[in-house]
């Protein structure tokens, strides 16, 4: 098993012992040629996540997440693998909605990140059937798990752990009643696992819970397991941003054999103990309030 990655978001240390780790990038056509030559399967997680970012930063979330996409499926052309399973998002959808079905892409995504993913699943799910390799197009719904790289832009849950255990105020935009499907990343991994081995290629799935969980649940969920008050800051809403979403899981139920197995309430108690761990082993000293 081969890893590549570019480690703008990755960690090294992170690999599993016995994986060959390649350092590099998806816009490396010569380097994706002699690494897809002889794979039998690809799972292609790279990409730029940030919805915030691929507004102010479009040119380059497209280079990667369109272009670094159409590399990787002409490295394929002359490749054994006979299977792709690619990491797309709930950035296609385009409406607000809950039970949101694979089908409901009828508005357009409304962030360029949205846009670049939803074409980078268009490119696969239209070019592997002429490439002979079946293609899974898994679209995430927020993914959630201890490991997760702090960045100001990608995954609340690590970003309000680390800011209450810093002593900082959470920042939250609009009210904080606005609705995700937070999804494990061990029930990621699983629907992987499940694209790897289905027969119902060459077709998209949603990849969530289909509950819904708020913001300010989140930021609560959080500040419990701490065992602290946590006061957030309210800004102003994001243009780019959905106010309400959930994912028709049925679908993956049905055809993947995949069901989410955590709620967010059973595993956010894991994330913050990974990250108040890690802070000991730093030496990091909390400026927490306790109540």
């Amino acid at each position: 098993m081969t890893a590549l990655d570019d480690l703008s978001m990755g960690v090294r240390e992170n690999v599993p012992a016995g994986v060959e780790f390649v350092h590099g990038s998806v816009l490396d056509r010569e380097l994706l040629a002699r690494l897809c030559r002889d794979v039998d399967v690809v799972f292609h997680e790279a990409a730029r996540v940030s919805i915030r970012e691929s507004v102010k930063h479009f040119r380059e979330d497209a280079r990667t997440n369109v272009e670094g996409t159409l590399n990787l499926l002409e490295a394929l052309r002359d490749s054994k693998a006979k299977r792709l399973v690619f990491a797309s998002s709930m950035g296609v959808y385009g409406k607000d909605g809950f039970g949101v079905k694979e089908t409901d892409t009828d508005v357009p995504p409304l962030s360029p990140y949205g846009v670049g993913k939803l074409a980078g699943e268009g490119y696969c799910l239209r070019l592997c059937p002429e490439l002979g390799i079946d293609c899974v197009a898994l679209r995430y719904c927020n993914t959630y798990g201890p490991r997760q790289t702090p960045t100001p832009y990608v995954g609340v849950t690590t970003i309000f752990v680390n800011a209450l255990l810093a002593g900082r105020q959470p920042t939250i935009y609009d009210d904080g009643e606005q609705v995700r499907d937070y999804v494990y990343v061990g029930d990621i991994v699983e629907a992987n696992m499940k694209a790897l081995v289905t027969r119902n290629v060459n077709d998209a799935y949603n990849v969530g819970t289909g509950e819904a969980v708020t913001v300010n649940q989140v930021l609560r969920g959080v500040a419990r397991h701490l065992g602290i008050e946590a006061k957030p800051q309210y800004l102003p809403k994001q243009r780019s941003e959905l106010r309400a979403f959930t994912a028709d899981v049925s679908k993956a139920a049905e055809r993947l054999d995949f069901r989410a197995r955590w709620r967010f309430d059973d595993k956010v108690g894991e994330v913050v103990d990974y990250w108040k761990e890690r802070a000991q082993r730093e030496g990091a000293v909390p400026g927490m309030r306790t109540t």
